[in-house]
């Protein structure tokens, strides 16, 4: 492990990119669950097969989309969470590397 540096502010960057991403995934979510909605006969009548076949089309379309993008989100989140903690255990094997250095100097003078 000698020798491996890792950029704590690229990690944090990640973070913050993914917090953007999540917020613009929410608009995905409300999008595809309201301003898709299709109310019964907006395509004809029942008495038009096509009609009720068309609207079950949709409504199956409009269901495997929002689960589409709650798979993406929960690997967002996923994923954010891992990095964050990533970020906090090198930030804490930083902190105390540098303090155990510092403890060594100090303790070694007295």
């Amino acid at each position: 492990m000698r020798g491996t540096r890792v950029d704590l502010s690229e990690l944090e960057e990640t973070v913050r990119k993914l917090g953007r991403l999540t917020t613009a995934m929410g608009e995905s979510v409300t999008k595809s669950k309201y301003n898709t909605y299709l109310p019964d006969g907006a395509l004809g009548s029942h008495r038009f097969v096509e009609s009720t076949e068309l609207t079950s089309a949709h409504r199956q379309m409009k269901a495997h989309i929002e689960e589409i993008i709650r798979v993406i989100n929960d690997a967002i989140d996923d994923f954010g969470t891992k990095t964050k903690i990533v970020h906090g255990n090198y930030q804490n094997a930083e902190y105390e590397a540098k303090n155990g250095m510092n403890g060594a100097r100090s303790g070694a003078g007295e």
